[in-house]
């Protein structure tokens, strides 16, 4: 796990899309709210990704790695070259539409981060908030935890909870529960590289 230090740790994010959450990490970053980090690089396997462009309008490095037909484990593997050579110490899925090989699980052990919108063990994987809608929860949320091999499966670091309206609708729904993402992942780098924790089984335990 990562360990805090003098020297600010180094984000790596990765992302498909608007990348809204790697915006609200960029901008816990900035005011500290995420202390002594900085972003090092941000990924895409999408050359047309609006977050790539987000992140150069923030001067930060940001680079595109299409897969162009190459194999999971071939196009991952210029992934973690390329966070190597940004010294990255912690990866962070920022909707990042691809799964992971697990060689890149291997390459950084208890050191990727995901977020999903609801609250896992339920409704993992594609529209989760549509499956959380349909099946008639009354709470849902979203749910930080560490990458593993399986899909939304890693150990839970937070979870925040969203409760379902009378009156919504999955869209409704969807957009209040990435209000709580926003915070929920910024949190959750936090906790990660303060280093104070500790994995019993699969309990996050934090330590003072």
């Amino acid at each position: 796990m990562p360990k805090a230090s003098a020297h600010p740790a180094r984000i790596g994010i990765l992302l498909s899309g608007r990348g809204s959450n790697f915006l609200a990490i960029a901008d816990s970053v900035a005011s500290g709210k995420i202390p002594n980090a900085q972003i090092a690089v941000v990924l895409s396997n999408l050359a047309d990704a609006p977050g790539l462009g987000a992140a150069r309008q923030r001067g930060l490095n940001a680079i595109a790695i299409e897969a162009n037909g190459r194999k999971r484990a071939e196009h991952d593997a210029a992934i973690i070259a390329a966070l190597h050579a940004h010294n990255v110490d912690l990866v962070c899925l920022a909707g990042y539409m691809r799964l992971l090989s697990p060689g890149f699980i291997q390459a950084f052990p208890q050191r990727i981060l995901n977020i999903h919108p609801s609250l896992l063990p339920a409704f993992p994987g594609l529209d989760a908030q549509t499956q959380a809608f349909e099946y008639g929860v009354q709470v849902s949320g979203c749910t930080v935890h560490f990458v593993d091999e399986q899909l939304d499966h890693g150990i839970i670091i937070l979870q925040r909870f969203v409760p379902v309206l009378p009156t919504d609708n999955p869209h409704a729904l969807a957009a209040r529960i990435l209000e709580q993402e926003h915070i929920a992942y910024s949190e959750a780098i936090a906790r990660v590289l303060s280093g104070k924790y500790q994995i019993v089984g699969r309990r996050y335990l934090p330590r003072p």
